[in-house]
């Protein structure tokens, strides 16, 4: 029972142009009730690059508002799942979200983009959509490629604002 993991809520609007999916939060992030929490992953630091504000540096409710209003959306490709502790290699019994209900719900969207490869393989439900369908390298500090390399690609989100 303890290692049933949910995923939390979207962060949408009917503004959002850009649609960020991560896989399923890890233990650090479960615990303190907020996306990308671990405070080694790199998500709030490359993602304020590419908006050009400090979300590292923000209250967590804060972040949350920035990216709406920049049109940005945030969830994850699994609802649900079996995992004992944060790795994506550890999921098992995964129940994945509604990606094609929630991008139908936001008429605004442009492209959806996936944090890492494990979110990534989601992106075949959406294959039939007209969105552009974006792989990212994961913020995870599990995932090691240099942050001056993921950031080059993370930067490429910026023609979807």
């Amino acid at each position: 029972m303890a290692n049933h993991k949910q995923c939390f809520p979207p962060v949408a609007s009917p503004e959002v142009r850009l649609l960020i999916l991560g896989s399923l939060p890890g233990d650090a992030s479960l615990a303190a009730g907020q996306y990308y929490a671990h405070p080694r992953n790199q998500f709030w630091r490359l993602l304020g690059e590419v908006l050009d504000e400090p979300l590292a540096e923000l209250a967590y409710p804060e972040r949350l508002d920035c990216l709406l209003e920049h049109r940005v959306g945030l969830w994850d490709v699994v609802a649900r799942a079996e995992r004992r502790g944060s790795l994506d290699a550890s999921l098992n019994d995964v129940e994945h979200n509604d990606l094609l209900a929630l991008t139908r719900s936001l008429p605004r969207l442009e492209a959806v983009a996936f944090n890492g490869g494990t979110a990534f393989k989601a992106a075949k439900s959406l294959a039939d959509s007209p969105l552009a369908l974006l792989a990212l390298p994961s913020s995870s500090p599990a995932y090691t490629r240099p942050y001056q390399e993921k950031l080059a690609i993370w930067l490429t989100l910026r023609r979807y604002l």
